[in-house]
């Protein structure tokens, strides 16, 4: 896409390391960021000392401007937003923006999305997007409205998701990918008007906020589905078992076809163990005990001797 000669001002908003690529790329463009707003510094580690996010940490070795407000609503920074007078706002894995924030720029406020929507709606797309063995992601652009993630579609670009791809992975890909998305949209807007794309509501799915139980294994379902359990959350939080009462995360897996019955082992080799499913199985690749760091199934077997037949889960 052909950059414009017209610079924007612009407000950006972010949290964690996902957005951090896209606050470089507009800093290094010919738009001036403004002001980072960012959620406070919280509470971390058995110090529980206060940690900024990954996004005041960049706006502060980029020598940018911050904020962070305790409500999005407060007299103090919608009038700080008001003094600014921002071109834009520019929203990348960020909490929800009220109306009167993100109405309040001349060219409105844009949002980018993990997922080509109107599919994966909600929290956690990049999850779902692998618990459902999707072939294909990407990311959205598209203008804010009232009801979240329903805006009116500026950019989409897509990426295949290959067979080896879990969270983390995915997780960088479409990271990288939407740092350009957000770029181009920005001088999208610049160089405008802007062609906007409706949403097909018919067609939304939602991807909600995951939750241990949707971490954890179930082996009444294929081996497929287990392994893209597996995949949607490794490395961390990890899909997981149980082994005799205790928790055992799965970190990495693939599909065979051996048979038996649910939960049970059924091979057992020298790297790696098997697991019954309904159908096919789980062959376990790499673990991580409860409170013990991840390690290859070798090792895990190593200290801890596993027999065929023996049964996983609650």
């Amino acid at each position: 896409m052909t950059n414009t000669n017209k610079s924007l001002n612009i407000v950006f908003m972010g949290t964690p390391d996902f957005a951090v690529p896209a606050l470089e790329i507009l800093n290094s463009s010919e738009h001036r960021i403004q002001l980072v707003v960012t959620v406070a510094d919280k509470e971390q580690g058995r110090g529980r000392r206060q940690q900024p996010s990954a996004i005041k940490q960049t706006a502060d070795r980029l020598g940018l401007a911050t904020s962070q407000p305790t409500s999005m609503k407060s007299p103090e920074f919608v009038n700080q937003l008001l003094n600014l007078a921002p071109d834009l706002i520019v929203v990348v894995a960020f909490q929800i923006v009220p109306e009167e924030i993100f109405t309040l720029p001349k060219y409105g406020s844009f949002n980018l999305h993990a997922s080509l929507l109107p599919k994966y709606r909600g929290a956690a797309p990049i999850h779902w997007a692998l618990l459902n063995g999707d072939k294909e992601s990407g990311v959205t652009t598209f203008f804010l409205k009232r009801k979240v993630d329903t805006g009116n579609i500026i950019l989409q670009s897509k990426i295949d998701i290959q067979p080896e791809d879990n969270l983390q992975s995915l997780y960088d890909k479409l990271c990288r990918l939407g740092a350009g998305v957000v770029l181009d949209t920005v001088n999208l807007i610049a160089s405008g008007p802007v062609e906007e794309g409706e949403q097909n509501n018919s067609i939304a799915t939602p991807a909600p906020k995951v939750t241990s139980e949707t971490r954890m294994l179930n082996f009444s379902e294929s081996a497929e589905q287990c392994h893209n359990r597996v995949r949607a959350f490794a490395p961390t939080p990890a899909a997981f078992t149980y082994r005799s009462g205790s928790l055992l995360k799965i970190l990495a897996s693939s599909v065979g076809s051996e048979h038996g019955e649910s939960g049970c082992i059924i091979a057992i080799s020298n790297d790696s163990f098997t697991i019954a499913c309904a159908r096919g199985s789980l062959i376990v690749k790499s673990v991580q005990p409860e409170s013990k760091k991840g390690m290859d199934a070798a090792s895990y077997l190593r200290g801890n001797p596993l027999s065929l037949g023996e049964r996983f889960g609650r």
